[in-house]
């Protein structure tokens, strides 16, 4: 499916530095915003860290006839007449990598929404960034940092962010490991089996997505009626519709024919796939998100997909 925007919203400039300085410029916002989003749904996040195989010493626990007499801690067993295990945490995952597409088509607002794609993607990653960041985890953004662990995760990200002025409109998932599980912000409008074929990579190593569709109600709804124009906001191709409400039954079929075809790939695979739109709350996909990735897999929406 094209990527179709109004004309009546600014198209964005295929020069990268004009994308990079707008970004900029909104990235203090972005920031409040996301600290904000992420203060407000704190109350409700717990960490993944859980007992299992790992290198991190996670708690003693009284040993359990059965076990092997080798995990037997004995200097904490000589304090008193108990015998106790040694148990070592379990690491969910090794990094969280966060990424929120760059492309133009991104940069879509309509007027049924208070903000445009990319700054709301931007936003939910900043978020759980700060969340991540705050439960001791590593994060990490393909092509733009190494794995790091900071309590100012989410400011460590906009900083690099603005020191990567040309960021490619899809980023290099190789260096992505095993155990790793992986946040992707996006549309998602390129023809399904383009992003499929992206994504294999991380289905092939072992790795765990989860992705959040930004989608603009009006993208969804398709609210338009007599002549109107529409352009491609990344070829600046032009579709100019006499009746534009004729159009409205087979867009909306090949709009959610999309969706729905990505969405159960993501499910056999395990992942999860969250669906977010810019007129509701970023904390209710933030929530979304880390159920699904505190689960063993998940798919899911905020209003039923």
């Amino acid at each position: 499916m094209a990527k179709i925007g109004e004309v009546s919203t600014p198209v964005a400039s295929s020069d990268a530095l004009v994308r990079a300085r707008a970004r900029a410029a909104l990235m203090p916002d972005l920031l409040v915003d996301a600290r904000r989003v992420a203060n407000n749904v704190i109350a409700g996040w717990h960490g993944r860290r859980k007992r299992g195989i790992g290198e991190n010493f996670w708690q003693f626990r009284p040993y359990v006839e059965g076990e092997a007499v080798s995990r037997i801690d004995w200097r904490r067993s000589a304090r008193d007449d108990h015998l106790y295990v040694r148990d070592r945490e379990w690491e969910a995952a090794h990094t969280v990598w966060l990424w929120a597409d760059p492309s133009p088509s991104m940069l879509y607002q309509s007027s049924l929404a208070p903000t445009a794609k990319e700054a709301r993607a931007l936003v939910l990653t900043f978020a759980l960034a700060e969340l991540l960041s705050r439960s001791g985890e590593r994060i990490a953004w393909p092509g733009v940092t190494d794995p790091f662990s900071a309590r100012n995760g989410a400011e460590r990200l906009a900083a690099q962010l603005l020191h990567t002025p040309d960021l490619p409109a899809r980023p290099d998932l190789l260096q992505i490991r095993r155990f790793s599980d992986v946040v992707l912000a996006s549309d998602f409008l390129d023809p399904v089996e383009e992003t499929i074929a992206w994504l294999d990579q991380l289905a092939s190593r072992g790795a765990r997505a989860h992705l959040i569709e930004i989608a603009d109600p009006a993208e969804e709804s398709f609210p338009y009626a007599g002549r109107t124009e529409f352009a491609d906001p990344e070829t600046g191709e032009k579709l100019t519709a006499g009746r534009a409400e004729m159009l409205a039954d087979d867009y909306r079929r090949l709009y959610l024919a999309r969706r729905e075809e990505l969405a159960g790939w993501c499910k056999r695979l395990g992942w999860s796939y969250t669906v977010h739109h810019t007129d509701r709350p970023a904390a209710q996909a933030l929530v979304a998100v880390h159920n699904a990735m505190s689960a063993d897999a998940g798919f899911g929406a905020e209003g039923g997909l």
